[in-house]
């Protein structure tokens, strides 16, 4: 089954912040921009190429535009897909789109792997209950668990189940194959 409603909305709207987060990266595309990197001092001395400010050792560079191609490249190609996947109501494609998605970008990427686990969460329901929603399928395994009990308390008086057989005998299990079975060794004893 295809993803609902308010799946589709939340999809859409994290595929279109996925977007707006690859267009952050746009100016650095263009143009070298600088970058400050700093570390904490060993014993009060800073590495080689970095200087003591304010308690920190801090150092500054120029970053090529090269270095933002593959993280935009990353961001850009997930939040098109997921845009994508939820336009043609795809749930595994929109899930697995946000957790490559939340992967790729570490802590910023917290909501996209939230969304993604919240869909996978919701299909396994789905699939298993027939109803994607936390009561539905709360109130499906409590039918399913109070049937079960039920034939349980009807097989223990020695009832004959639904397929015949006595309940209180185990089946055999299937005949074995010469072709699929391997030979076993006599007991010693």
């Amino acid at each position: 089954m295809g993803i609902d409603a308010t799946e589709r909305k939340i999809s859409f709207i994290a595929g279109g912040l996925a977007i707006v987060l690859a267009a952050l990266f746009l100016p650095h595309l263009l143009r070298n921009s600088t970058v400050t990197d700093t570390l904490k001092p060993k014993h009060n001395q800073c590495l080689v190429g970095y200087h003591l400010v304010k308690g920190a050792c801090s150092r500054t560079h120029v970053a090529h535009p090269s270095a933002y191609f593959l993280q935009f490249g990353l961001i850009l190609a997930f939040g098109i897909a997921m845009v994508v996947f939820a336009q043609r109501s795809r749930r595994s494609g929109v899930a697995m789109s946000a957790l490559f998605l939340g992967l790729a970008l570490g802590t910023v990427g917290l909501p996209f792997l939230f969304l993604g686990g919240w869909l996978i969460i919701r299909a396994l329901r789905l699939q298993k209950y027939g109803d994607a929603s936390f009561a539905g399928s709360n109130r499906r395994a409590r039918e399913k668990a109070q049937a079960k009990r039920a034939g349980r308390s009807t097989s223990s008086t020695g009832r004959t189940s639904s397929r015949g057989s006595k309940t209180g005998l185990k089946p055999s299990g299937p005949a074995q194959n010469k072709r699929y079975t391997p030979k076993q060794k006599p007991r010693k004893r």
